[in-house]
C-alpha cells in the first residue's frame, strides 16, 4: 500500500496535495507505489527504487513518469490574442494552429515574474497556457492584473493532467498504442496533437493531448489526458515497455541537458538575457511588458552574468546547490544554482547550474571550490517544460 497520506509537506511546513497520478495509484492502493515528495508545488513520487537506473533509462531505453505539477489554462476572448501577445517576451500572434513556444513573463522592470508554453489550438483560435503548479498562483495573479479594458478571460482547466515520456525507444512505443498518430518521430519538436488511442490501447480509448518536446540529451513527449484516465493510460505506457521514473531522476536529467527552472535556477530578480535561454525572446514581434528593458539590454549592451551549465571535479567533497566557484586568486565568480550526480558507467559525474559572471566566460579561466574544481559545458540553454 502506498505509504503517504493524502498530502505532503514540504520544507516550509505547507501541505501539498498530491498529483492526479499518485490519487489514482492511492485509490487503486496500489502495492508497489513507494512515497511521495514536494515536487514543483505538488507530491510526487521521489524514485521507484533505483534512481540511477532510471535516470540511464532515459538515455539507453524509455521511461514514464507524473507531470501532475502541470497545469493549464485556456485564454478566451476576442482579445485573447492581441492580449497575450503584450504579456509574453515571445511571438504568439506567430503561432500556427497546432504548435507552441516557451516565454518568460516580465514586469515593467523587465524582471521575470514566471514561465510558461503557449499551444496554439489546432482550430486557431484555441490558446493554453501551461504553467508549473508552483507559480500558478502568482502568475495568474500577475496575468490577470493587466486585464483591464480587454475582452480576456483566464480559465484554469479542470480535470487534466499529464505524463512525460523519454528515451530513444519512445517513438516506437507511442507508434504502437497511438497508432492515430500517424508516425510521432515525423512530428517536430514544440508541436502536438490531438489523438484517440483507437485500437492500439485495448478495448476502451483513452483521448490524448500529444506533444514533442526539446531536449538535448533524449526526446520528450508528453501525453495530457483527463484525470479520470491517468492511471490507466500509466499502466498501458508501462505494460508497452516504459519504465517508471521519479522526480529525483527527472531532476537528474534536467540539469544533466541543462535546462533552468524558474523559482530554482532564476527568479523574480533576475533578467531575461541572463538565462541564456535564447528561444524565450523575439525581437521584433511589438511591445510587451518590460521590452524596454529586454530591447535596451540589447542594443547598448551585455549582462555581467548568464546561467551556464558546469562540470564539476570533486576532488574531496562533493559540490550543492548554493555552492560558490572561485579563480585561482579567490575572487567569487560562479554561484551553482542546480547540482545533479549522473551515474551511468559505474563512475559518477557531477552537473550542475550556475549564475557565472561574464569576466569567468573570457579565455579558460579555473574555477574551484574547497573541495574540487569545474569546467563551463556550454554557451547557452534550450528551454523544455520537461523541466
Amino acid at each position: 500500500m502506498l505509504e503517504q497520506p493524502e498530502s505532503t509537506t514540504n520544507a516550509t511546513g505547507t501541505s501539498m496535495a498530491p498529483t492526479p497520478l499518485v490519487r489514482a495509484l492511492l485509490d487503486a492502493q496500489t502495492a508497489a507505489t513507494p512515497q511521495t515528495v514536494p515536487y514543483r508545488g505538488m507530491a510526487t513520487v521521489a524514485s521507484f527504487g533505483d534512481v540511477d537506473a532510471e535516470a540511464c533509462a532515459a538515455r539507453t531505453g524509455v521511461v514514464v513518469y507524473d507531470l501532475g505539477w502541470r497545469r493549464r489554462v485556456e485564454v478566451v476572448g476576442e482579445d485573447r490574442l492581441r492580449w497575450l501577445n503584450g504579456m509574453v517576451t515571445n511571438a504568439v500572434s506567430d503561432l500556427a494552429a497546432g504548435t507552441s513556444n516557451y516565454n518568460l513573463v516580465l514586469n515593467a522592470q523587465g524582471r521575470i515574474q514566471g514561465d510558461c508554453c503557449i499551444w496554439r489550438g489546432h482550430s486557431e483560435d484555441q490558446l493554453l497556457l501551461e504553467i508549473a503548479e508552483d507559480q500558478f498562483e502568482a502568475l495568474h495573479t500577475h496575468l490577470d492584473r493587466f486585464i483591464i479594458m480587454d475582452d480576456v478571460v483566464l480559465q484554469p482547466q479542470q480535470g487534466w493532467t499529464a505524463l512525460g515520456l523519454t528515451g530513444p525507444d519512445a517513438v516506437p512505443l507511442l507508434d504502437r498504442i497511438i497508432p492515430s498518430a500517424g508516425g510521432c518521430g515525423q512530428m517536430a519538436p514544440g508541436t502536438w496533437k490531438q489523438v484517440a488511442s483507437q485500437e492500439g490501447l485495448g478495448a476502451t480509448a483513452i483521448p490524448v493531448d500529444l506533444r514533442r518536446e526539446t531536449g538535448r540529451q533524449a526526446q520528450h513527449w508528453n501525453l495530457w489526458c483527463r484525470e479520470a484516465d491517468v492511471a490507466a493510460l500509466w499502466q498501458l505506457l508501462r505494460d508497452a515497455g516504459a519504465s517508471p521514473m521519479g522526480c529525483e531522476a527527472v531532476e537528474r536529467l534536467r540539469v544533466v541537458e541543462g535546462v533552468p527552472a524558474f523559482g530554482i535556477d532564476f527568479a523574480g530578480d533576475t533578467l531575461p538575457q541572463e538565462t541564456a535561454i535564447e528561444d524565450a525572446l523575439h525581437f521584433s514581434k511589438g511591445c510587451y511588458l518590460g521590452q524596454e528593458i529586454v530591447e535596451r539590454i540589447r542594443s547598448r549592451g551585455q549582462v555581467h552574468r548568464h546561467l551556464r551549465t558546469l562540470e564539476i571535479f570533486p576532488e574531496e567533497q562533493a559540490p550543492g546547490a548554493g555552492l560558490e566557484l572561485t579563480d585561482a586568486n579567490g575572487k567569487p565568480l560562479v554561484r551553482l544554482t542546480s547540482v545533479a550526480p549522473w551515474n551511468c558507467n559505474g563512475s559518477t559525474q557531477w552537473f550542475a547550474l550556475g549564475m557565472v559572471r561574464a569576466e569567468a566566460e573570457i579565455g579558460s579561466t579555473a574555477l574551484r571550490y574547497a573541495g574540487g574544481s569545474a569546467r563551463l559545458t556550454t554557451a547557452s540553454h534550450p528551454k523544455t517544460q520537461n523541466s
